[in-house]
């Protein structure tokens, strides 16, 4: 009981409920491990004596928690402090004003410093924050893609920032859309091979450099002699990529991709920018501080010493020792290459949400925020006080995943959040929102809660820590003010009851898949449109699903059976996605939503859409590759390399590569986009 206790005060759960009233209890190796990831002995019961004495001698010498969060408008009572304490409250403007002033308090992270009578003192991070996130401006619709799979005839082997910018303007002006969504762009862990799964990155703080437009940059421009013949012949080897991706049945090579651009891109670091983008850079930089220097210290360091920083040489391992600065002294070059790009990248991504917003985009870029970091990457390596050492984020047991899952992700300490303010998740947000008009917060459930596993063990034998709730949701909702971003959260798989009703309370949008949508109090039969959610992000897929043609013809499950992921018989499988299939066209006839009969497929893609239409959902978004019909899908869970994930261009269902200005041509997507520009075109 007393280690059960421990672990409450510590936010560990020591049993979890995967069905209603079916509780599995957590093993009790699991709970010591997590707690220990915490700086908490629970190894034996003197030690778990001790930990709670020590816990409870804390919680009366403590003053203020580390961190107060307070809603704008709003005072609060500091329960702690004895009578006659004086309260204050330093303003992240400068201002000193009495506790009392509390409602009146802007936005912002502020201090809170108390003093009592016998002249104690203690102070806090405070977070003032608005009571609801922004929201998008009007009912909408836009594109969902995967940047890299979409390439252009000026693209080197993978989707990049120019493209991104061609998609927004042309879709803008040409179907009334109002946001484009991307997957994260965060910077990934540098191979060869790199990891091409852009939710396991190195930093969700910096974009990667990998989708630069090189030929964009204005110092490629000013290129001469020998460094623009080497240019010309990285230009024609880029050519040749981008030709074995689009017309041989090439894979996207992001290791080849990134060979040629990062040689381009060292020819344009050695052009020096004029004095006004010269300005501009030494600005970038300064905002940056030492999260960017961080950055680019660790890639420069990568380069020398390979990209896992828990094999560099021992002192190198601390960011903040002597032998890094000396070292950050030494590659001096280097490290000011990687700065140039993190503000190339930066820029790029500023015209690209330019050119949405010029194109009459209400939201414009909806940016990805994974959710989390590889363990050997730049984040790792810089913030290392702020993750659980020897945790990783995962899933537990479900029917879709009877194993659990491992996504060998390390978790944020909550105790580190609160002690600093939320400082790194703030951060983080700060960037993510940059150049945005919306965010996509992955698996936004773990703002309350997270899977741990354990280093070694098995994904099963997790338990789920829970973090402050309310000060991961302030934070977000300053942050997103700050920016005048909307925030949808991917609320998909085990949610834990009254989880989407808090997110919503804060003006969080959800995401429904047309799917799972199903009345599943009742007969489970597929939900009315007039029943779904307003405040959501209706799709009929995502990332992680069959395309819309695949689901409707039951490739899908073909798939999966040549994969070997079926968990029952083929035959078995196939009549209950048929029966599943058949209850939505079904209900899809009823509704007057399918004219054409139900044996159309691309017909029936329409239908899938027509009736996203009649639901209330804030935003409809549409999967690009299924307005073109491709039938595979971007990702396989459960797959590493028995399936090309994260690594296919989009196509046609044919399985034929469609490129950027092949899909603006394409009379099948011009009929799709038809029908939503009619009911959600910008009048």
């Amino acid at each position: 009981m007393d280690r059960a206790r421990l672990a409450s005060l510590h936010g560990v759960d020591t049993s979890y409920e995967p069905a209603p009233g079916h509780r599995v209890p957590v093993p009790e190796d699991t709970v010591v491990a997590v707690l220990a990831a915490l700086g908490v002995d629970a190894s034996t019961p003197r030690a778990v004596r001790a930990a709670l004495d020590a816990h409870e001698q804390a919680a009366r010498d403590r003053l203020l928690p580390p961190t107060v969060v307070l809603q704008e408008g709003r005072g609060r009572e500091l329960t702690g402090l004895p009578a006659g304490s004086t309260v204050l409250v330093d303003t992240e403007d400068g201002r000193t004003l009495p506790w009392a002033e509390a409602p009146a308090l802007p936005p912002g992270g502020h201090t809170l410093r108390a003093r009592t009578p016998d002249g104690r003192t203690a102070a806090a991070a405070l977070l003032v924050a608005p009571a609801r996130l922004p929201r998008p401006p009007a009912r909408g619709h836009g594109f969902l893609v995967q940047l890299y799979s979409l390439l252009s005839a000026r693209s080197w082997g993978m989707g990049d920032l120019g493209d991104l910018a061609e998609l927004a303007a042309w879709s803008g002006r040409a179907f009334g859309t109002d946001f484009l969504q991307v997957n994260p762009l965060h910077a990934a862990v540098p191979g060869p091979p790199t990891d091409p799964s852009p939710y396991r990155p190195s930093s969700r703080r910096f974009p990667d450099p990998v989708h630069l437009r090189v030929e964009a940059v204005p110092e490629y421009a000013l290129l001469t002699g020998a460094a623009r013949e080497e240019a010309a012949s990285l230009v024609a080897r880029a050519a040749a990529l981008r030709e074995g991706v689009l017309r041989e049945g090439a894979l996207i090579d992001r290791d080849a991709v990134w060979e040629l651009k990062r040689r381009a891109l060292e020819l344009v670091h050695a052009v020096p920018p004029g004095p006004g983008r010269g300005a501009a850079f030494d600005a970038f930089v300064a905002a940056g501080g030492r999260a960017l220097e961080d950055h680019c210290t660790w890639n420069a360091l990568a380069e020398v010493h390979g990209p896992d920083w828990r094999s560099w040489p021992a002192a190198l391992r601390d960011p903040r020792s002597a032998a890094t600065v000396r070292a950050r002294d030494e590659l001096a070059d280097r490290v000011g290459f990687h700065r140039r790009l993190a503000w190339l990248t930066d820029e790029q991504l500023a015209a690209a949400q330019r050119a949405a917003r010029e194109a009459g985009m209400r939201v414009g870029l909806v940016h990805d925020l994974a959710v989390g970091v590889h363990p050997s990457g730049a984040d790792a390596w810089a913030g290392q006080d702020a993750f659980a050492a020897g945790m990783s984020v995962g899933a537990p047991p479900d029917a879709f995943s009877p194993h659990g899952q491992d996504w060998g992700l390390p978790p944020w300490r909550p105790d580190a959040l609160a002690a600093t303010g939320y400082g790194p998740y703030r951060e983080l947000l700060r960037g993510a929102l940059r150049h945005a008009g919306a965010l996509r917060v992955d698996h936004v459930m773990g703002l309350f809660r997270l899977w741990w596993v354990p280093q070694g063990g098995e994904p099963r034998d997790g338990t789920y820590v829970r973090y402050d709730a309310g000060a991961m949701l302030a934070a977000l909702a300053l942050e997103a003010h700050r920016a005048g971003a909307a925030v949808i959260g991917e609320d998909l798989g085990t949610v834990e009851p009254g989880v989407r009703e808090a997110l919503a309370g804060r003006g969080v949008l959800g995401t429904s898949v047309l799917w799972f949508e199903r009345d599943y109090e009742k007969d489970g039969a597929p939900l009315e449109p007039a029943r779904w959610r307003t405040d959501c992000l209706a799709t009929a897929t995502t990332h992680d699903l069959p395309s819309t043609a695949a689901r409707l013809t039951g490739d899908h499950v073909g798939l999966r059976h040549r994969l070997g992921l079926l968990t029952r018989p083929l035959e078995e499988e196939q009549q209950e996605d048929a029966a599943d299939r058949a209850q939505w066209l079904a209900l899809f006839g009823r509704l007057g939503l399918l004219p054409e009969g139900p044996d159309d497929e691309e017909a029936a893609v329409k239908a899938v859409h027509r009736f996203l239409l009649r639901t209330p959902a804030r935003l409809v978004g549409v999967w690009l590759p299924d307005t073109v019909g491709d039938r595979r899908p971007q990702n396989v869970p459960g797959t590493w390399d028995q399936y090309p994930n994260w690594r296919l261009p989009v196509a046609d269902a044919a399985g034929r590569p469609v490129s950027l200005e092949e899909l603006a041509a394409s009379p099948r997507l011009h009929a799709l986009m038809e029908e939503l520009r009619g009911p959600l075109g910008r009048r």
